[in-house]
């Protein structure tokens, strides 16, 4: 028999019993603490102000010439890829006549995640580089102002030659402070805030894979790049004689992405100077040094009346107003057309919808979203919504790609009142890119749907629609049908919580 001074008393065994329960209580009170932290770090990023000048939409301005400027990119009968290219030809003419002020926002601009060997790729990172270096050379007193997105540095692992020579050339460089945006991915950017955000400050060489070139990066630049934040735009301003001319558009100077097709808007006038200011709330929050221009802004008047065209510069969320807005607007007699490389955002998709239910004709040219920078896609979120329209009524065809990418994002309205609307730039219609998240320009154009602007982008779009054969740019909805439940509400799950890149 055990003798009495060995056995557990109840007394000491209570007091283990009520240890564990109070370090239990202790650890649940730790978690839900932490988990607290997490939802309210998460709310702040997603919902945060906004730095000013953001999400605006300029007054509608009558300009003095509008343009549309079109990369087309098809196939032969013999399956060969073509490319036709404007829009960086019209940006290196630009800036090799520019005699003052030459300011560009341009999300990607290097080397990087492909080959330029082909015919029809071009190393435009180098000629653009090359382009503004000449002409800082020819005319010193020339001011330019260099705005981009920093994974073109992979969020400082790498050294970009491009920059050096543009900085030893006297170009000013502003790298966007994406900090001071909003979260796409909030529950990843409430974590990185709490756990992760002074990871890897002293810098040193990386020792990680890097997902888009060669060189090894950071660990710290990897966390960083899954919080999914952009300058997202693609614009150019550059004075031509006593005008100001301002360019929007799709394509970056990205050497990977020189097979693309894509859309520009090219406009001059008061509205031009209107996208400068846009830009200069950019430069404002990311560069404590960048001393902005001041232009003189004599003559910037509202529109005057008569038949011509309009012009009006949308950022970030306003595009979307915009798109909302004309859609609402449209019904019987009246024809939409949606050119896109990402259609995901469930406002549009439903104004889609119910413009169709009105009677509008609606037809939709998406990308098929199989291939980026030479890694297979799984076709979301574009073919799950495709199958959505397709359903609802509406024309769906898809763009025939071979590699590239199509990456047009513009949307055209014919009212069958004789008047147009083309709102046009750099969002795809997904909630990361018109819900106050990522940095996106486009401008919208109203003019009469005979006038020579809409006349081109009909034809634009007819060509890119309607013209099989020698040239092959689009093939029917069934090539790539594919809309599925579990596919369906995936795409639906990362467009709500950011967990994606579209």
């Amino acid at each position: 028999m055990e003798p009495a001074s060995q056995r557990p008393t109840g007394r000491i065994s209570g007091k283990r019993i009520f240890g564990r329960r109070r370090r239990g209580r202790r650890l649940r009170l730790v978690f839900a603490a932490l988990l607290l932290l997490l939802l309210a770090n998460a709310s702040w990023q997603r919902y945060k102000p906004l730095p000013d000048g953001l999400s605006v939409a300029t007054p509608v301005r009558a300009p003095a010439s509008v343009q549309l400027l079109v990369d087309y990119t098809y196939t032969d009968a013999s399956g060969e890829r073509h490319v036709d290219q404007a829009i960086f030809d019209r940006v290196l003419d630009l800036i090799q006549h520019a005699e003052r002020l030459v300011v560009m926002d341009m999300f990607l601009f290097n080397h990087f995640a492909g080959e330029t060997g082909g015919d029809d790729m071009r190393p435009l990172s180098r000629e653009v580089t090359d382009a503004l270096v000449a002409r800082r050379i020819e005319r010193p007193g020339l001011r330019v102002i260099l705005i981009t997105d920093p994974i073109n540095t992979f969020y400082g692992s790498l050294e970009l030659p491009q920059f050096q020579r543009l900085r030893e050339a006297g170009v000013e460089i502003v790298i966007t402070d994406l900090d001071r945006l909003r979260a796409s991915n909030p529950l990843w950017s409430g974590a990185w805030r709490i756990c992760c955000q002074w990871f890897g400050r002293g810098g040193g060489s990386g020792w990680l894979p890097n997902p888009v070139g060669d060189q090894d990066v950071t660990l710290r630049s990897v966390l960083r790049l899954l919080r999914f934040k952009a300058n997202h735009r693609k614009t150019l301003v550059a004075d031509a004689g006593d005008e100001w001319v301002g360019l929007v558009t799709s394509g970056n100077p990205h050497d990977a992405s020189s097979a693309h097709s894509n859309i520009a808007i090219e406009f001059s006038g008061p509205a031009a100077l209107d996208l400068l200011a846009t830009e200069a709330a950019v430069a404002a929050f990311s560069s404590k040094t960048t001393a902005w221009p001041r232009i003189e802004s004599a003559g910037r008047a509202d529109a005057w009346p008569g038949p011509g065209p309009r012009v009006q510069v949308l950022t970030e969320s306003k595009i979307r107003d915009a798109v909302v807005d004309a859609l609402e607007r449209a019904g019987s007699g009246d024809r939409i057309d949606l050119a896109m490389f990402y259609l995901s955002h469930r406002g549009i998709i439903e104004a889609l919808l119910r413009a169709r239910d009105r009677g509008a004709l609606v037809r939709a040219m998406l990308g098929p979203n199989k291939y980026a920078f030479g890694r297979d896609k799984n076709g979301i979120p574009n073919r799950s919504v495709a199958a959505e329209l397709s359903d609802g009524g509406a024309e769906v065809r898809w763009c025939d790609t071979h590699g590239e990418q199509c990456h047009d994002k513009l949307m055209m309205i014919r009212y069958a009142g004789g008047g147009a609307e083309v709102i046009a730039g750099s969002a795809n219609f997904t909630r990361r890119n018109l819900d106050d998240l990522n940095l996106e320009t486009n401008v919208r154009v109203t003019a009469p749907a005979d006038s020579e602007f809409m006349r081109h982008a009909a034809s634009y779009f007819e060509r890119r629609w309607n013209e099989p054969g020698a040239r092959n740019y689009s093939v029917g909805y069934s090539e790539y049908a594919d809309g599925g439940f579990f596919r369906y509400w995936r795409y639906r799950f990362m467009e709500a919580t950011g967990l994606s890149t579209f």
